[in-house]
């Protein structure tokens, strides 16, 4: 709730708003109406399983291992959840360096964004499992209302490169970042907060 109110999304109006707040530890996937949760989901998976997801990609295929903020950095710099041109995306190419497995001795390879994308993609599908499942108890009428006005997607995860065309793609639901992403949790508390008798029964009410 503190995800919509931060996304600026109008939650006491009588219709339906769906807002994925993909974190680091999980992925909250919400459908509100009337100022209330009409139906949520939590799925126990975010960046940290992305970056883990990469991490065991490169030990599995190259027997190379790397830490979790390597990563985090390998996701940041060409990180993408769909791709779109398959030349750009072998082109696209870092260098990471880490331990050889099997000697035990440094190692650098390199990554390209097609690799990266087939690594994540199965972790990225299972927070979409868990989105479809809100979407399939959804109310009908507040499921026209949210393909008319879209998903809107807040926390870290949903920065990830094409992470909005991916969820668009696979749910046929129009997905967008909602301004500040990375705040939206913080500043909706913070406006909860400061207007606690507007919002008590929506921070109240999961």
């Amino acid at each position: 709730m503190a995800a919509a109110i931060g996304a600026r999304i109008p939650i006491a109006q009588p219709a339906g708003h769906m807002v994925v707040d993909a974190g680091g530890g999980s992925t909250e996937c919400a459908v509100i109406s009337l100022g209330g949760v009409v139906v949520h989901q939590s799925v126990r998976i975010g960046g940290n399983k992305i970056d883990e997801a990469i991490a065991n990609y490169t030990k599995k295929k190259f027997n190379l291992l790397i830490g979790e903020r390597t990563a985090e950095e390998i996701k940041i710099d060409i990180g993408t959840a769909l791709i779109e041109n398959k030349a750009e995306a072998l082109a696209k190419k870092i260098q990471i360096r880490g331990r050889d497995s099997i000697t035990g001795l440094p190692r650098t390879i390199e990554l390209n964004q097609d690799q990266v994308n087939e690594s994540i993609t199965p972790t990225l599908m299972e927070i979409i499992n868990g989105l479809k499942g809100v979407l399939e108890k959804t109310p009908p009428e507040l499921a026209s209302d949210i393909i008319d006005k879209g998903i809107v997607m807040t926390g870290g995860t949903s920065l990830l490169h094409n992470f909005d065309k991916l969820l668009t793609k696979q749910t046929g639901v129009p997905c967008h970042v909602a301004e500040d992403a990375l705040l939206c949790v913080v500043r909706g508390t913070g406006v909860a907060l400061e207007n606690i008798e507007l919002y008590k029964r929506s921070i109240s009410k999961k």
